[in-house]
């Protein structure tokens, strides 16, 4: 076996690994069209190899010459499918295929020149480099958020083009790629090129991978850290989040405000209309908050029914001003599958971050404003005082009425 014919056999079990790969992610999660795309133009390269092993023994090689250039092209077609798919960018199915047909035309067309003409080595290599160059553009054109991993696929796209381009030229330094297809796979260019396209596929293939793999479990850290029935972070997330923008605005010298909320008599709406009314509530009230905030603000369901809100670059002023227009505008508001004569309402206690107090320890005196608000009666907003003398907050501090009306 010649050395090209070695480096083809272990390119059919590298695509057959890397496509099997691909569908262990497809299957990790089913939305991931990319993934399958991609395990498609793996698979359909496996036969691109096959077709290449299989020349050195047929008779009449020219036309398993035409099929493997056109099976190899429908492989880079796919695989920029999968790209398209991953960067939500329209696949460019109709330029990509009329390509694909012009160009296997044209390889065919110029089997009838010499064999070791430019031409007819460029008419082979060329298509190869401008698919590259069109799964670059799609990745240019969907990489919205410069996300590096896709900077360096397309270097590597790029490069895998300017290889396929630099073919002709390699071929001829290094002899010619044979006197007819049958003797291909003993030339020292054979076996230059099939390698040169191991390295790029599997680095290619290697990049996807990371990208999908990384944003999977992205995606599922993302998820870990939602509530289910709200749709905003739970404890957790909303604690982890929180603690990165106090570190921001630490750095930047801006205030912070927190807003601790908890819903008004809530169990007796669960006792009296049922768990399902109450998850209504819940729900709406979530949706409340998101309609209230801004871009930047976080909000959490931090327990059953109490919420948070914090609130980066905002003063306790400001963010007494929007607990008490939620608090305002939500009592107001009618609930899906409660009476339209009920209205159900919601203390608050604010609180801003003071210097050298902690995350925990603004909402230590939130939740003590909060504790306040409930005490007085609810459907109140209770602003929190100074925090403690003591930096690990041994105190919650004194909080002071703004506004009631239970």
């Amino acid at each position: 076996m010649s050395g090209a014919s070695f480096i083809l056999s272990i390119n059919i079990a590298v695509a057959g690994l890397l496509a099997a790969a691909f569908m262990a992610v497809a299957a990790y999660d089913g939305r991931r069209l990319a993934a399958r795309w991609m395990a498609a133009a793996y698979l359909i390269g496996m036969g691109y190899y096959i077709v290449e092993l299989a020349i050195p023994t047929l008779h009449d090689a020219i036309p398993a010459v035409v099929v493997a250039f056109a099976v190899l092209l429908v492989a880079t077609a796919v695989f920029n499918a999968g790209l398209a798919a991953k960067y939500a960018v329209t696949t460019p199915w109709l330029t990509m295929l009329a390509f694909v047909a012009a160009a296997t035309v044209t390889v065919a067309i110029v089997q009838d020149l010499p064999r070791q003409s430019p031409a007819r080595m460029m008419a082979y290599q060329f298509p190869y480099a401008v698919m590259q160059l069109i799964g670059l553009a799609i990745v240019w054109v969907g990489n919205r958020k410069r996300d590096p991993l896709a900077r360096l696929l397309m270097t590597v796209l790029a490069l895998s083009a300017a290889q396929f381009v630099s073919k002709p030229f390699l071929a001829a330094a290094l002899g010619g790629w044979g006197a007819n297809p049958q003797s291909y796979n003993g030339t020292v260019y054979a076996m230059v090129s099939q390698s040169l396209g191991t390295v790029f596929a599997v680095a290619i293939a290697l990049l996807i991978l990371v990208i999908l793999v990384r944003d999977a479990l992205g995606e599922a850290s993302a998820r870990s850290e939602i509530d289910a029935l709200s749709g905003l972070l739970n404890r957790g997330g909303f604690e982890r989040q929180a603690e990165t923008v106090l570190l921001r605005a630490a750095r930047h010298g801006m205030p912070v405000s927190l807003v601790l909320t908890d819903l008004d008599h809530f169990k007796a709406v669960n006792d009296t209309y049922g768990h399902a009314s109450g998850d209504r509530v819940i729900e709406s009230f979530a949706a409340f908050l998101r309609e209230a905030g801004v871009p930047g603000h976080i909000a959490g369901r931090i327990g059953g029914e109490e919420f948070a809100v914090l609130l980066p670059g905002t003063n306790l002023a400001a963010a007494r001003l929007f607990a008490e227009g939620t608090r305002s505008s939500f009592g107001a508001l009618p609930i899906d599958s409660l009476p339209l004569n009920h209205r159900c309402t919601a203390s608050f206690g604010v609180a801003e971050l003071q210097p050298l107090e902690s995350f925990r320890d603004m909402m230590r005196r939130a939740d003590a404003a909060l504790y306040e608000a409930k005490k007085a009666g609810r459907d109140q907003v209770r602003i929190a005082g100074e925090a403690s003398a003591f930096p690990n907050g041994n105190g919650n501090g004194a909080s002071r009425s703004v506004s009631g009306t239970g």
